[in-house]
C-alpha cells in the first residue's frame, strides 16, 4: 500500500455529563447523533473530565478542611489552601513547590501539576468553588466502559482515557493516556530493523500516548464540546495494556 491512513472524528455534543449519566449510553448516543456506528477494531478516546464527572469525582471546596501542611504549601504557592489539600490527598509526594507551581507524584504514579485536579469545565456555574479529581482508577474505568459498550453494541473496541498534562523541559500540555483497555500502552520495537538493516536496541513506542495526543487536537481545551474521539484505520498491535505501564518507576527516574 503506497500510503498509511488514520481517521479520527470528534462529534460535537451539547449534553453535559454528571454522576447520573450512563457513560456507555452517552458515548453511543453522541456517536449516533454524529452519524457514526461503532465497528470492531475501532478505538475511542475519551476526555478525562467526562469520566470523572460520570464517576462523581467532583468536589465542593466548601466541604474541604485544609490541613496544616496544605496551609503552609498554599502560602508558598499562592494557591487556594482547600485545593492544595485535595492535591495532597491525591498525591504520594510533593516534588516541587514555588509560587504558582505545585508538582507532585500522583498516587497513580505519574508526575504532574496539581495532581491532575482541574476546575475548568467542572460542571457548575460557581466554578471557583468546585474541583474535579481524576478517576479513582482510570484503567479500570476504561475496562468497564469497554465491557459496557460490548454488551450494548456487540462490538469490540479499544478505550483510552486522555488528560492534558505538561512535560518536563517542554512548554505546553499534551494529550496523555491515563487509562487504557483493549490497546497496548507500549509497543516494543527492539529487534526490528531500520531501513539500513540495523537492529533497533532501545526503541519503545508510547503507543497510547501518541493516540491520546492525536485525539486531543480534535477535543480542544475549552468550550468545544467534543469529549469523544472515534479512531478508525489504525491496526492495533498485539497486547492489552494499562496506563501504569507508561510510568517510569522511581528506581529508573534519573531526574528526581
Amino acid at each position: 500500500m503506497p500510503y498509511a491512513e488514520l481517521r479520527l472524528w470528534a462529534p460535537a455534543t451539547e449534553r453535559r455529563v454528571d454522576a447520573q449519566t450512563g457513560l456507555a449510553e452517552f458515548v453511543l448516543d453522541t456517536l449516533q447523533s454524529g452519524g457514526f456506528t461503532l465497528q470492531d477494531g475501532d478505538g475511542l478516546v475519551l476526555a478525562q473530565k467526562i469520566v470523572s464527572k460520570a464517576e462523581d469525582r467532583r468536589v465542593n471546596l466548601r466541604d474541604v478542611e485544609p490541613s496544616a501542611s496544605a496551609v503552609q504549601l498554599a502560602v508558598k504557592t499562592g494557591k487556594d489552601e482547600r485545593l492544595v489539600e485535595l492535591i495532597l490527598r491525591e498525591s504520594s509526594a510533593v516534588l516541587r513547590a514555588q509560587p504558582g507551581v505545585l508538582i507532585v507524584r500522583h498516587r497513580l504514579g505519574f508526575v504532574c501539576a496539581n495532581a491532575g485536579i482541574d476546575q475548568s469545565n467542572a460542571g457548575n456555574a460557581d466554578a471557583d468553588e468546585f474541583a474535579l479529581l481524576l478517576p479513582e482508577n482510570p484503567d479500570a474505568s476504561a475496562q468497564r466502559l469497554r465491557e459496557a459498550l460490548l454488551q450494548r453494541s456487540g462490538v469490540r473496541v479499544a478505550v483510552l482515557i486522555a488528560d492534558s498534562l505538561g512535560r518536563a523541559w517542554r512548554q505546553g500540555t499534551i494529550g496523555t493516556a491515563i487509562g487504557i483497555a483493549g490497546a497496548p500502552a507500549l509497543v516494543d520495537l527492539r529487534g526490528r530493523h531500520d531501513l539500513d538493516g540495523r537492529a533497533l536496541r532501545s526503541s519503545e513506542l508510547g503507543f497510547a500516548d501518541e493516540l491520546a495526543s492525536a485525539a486531543s487536537l480534535l477535543m480542544g481545551q475549552a468550550a468545544e464540546g467534543r469529549p469523544i474521539v472515534l479512531v478508525r484505520g489504525l491496526a492495533w498491535p498485539c497486547g492489552d495494556g494499562r496506563a501504569v505501564e507508561l510510568i517510569r518507576s522511581v528506581e529508573k527516574d534519573l531526574f528526581p
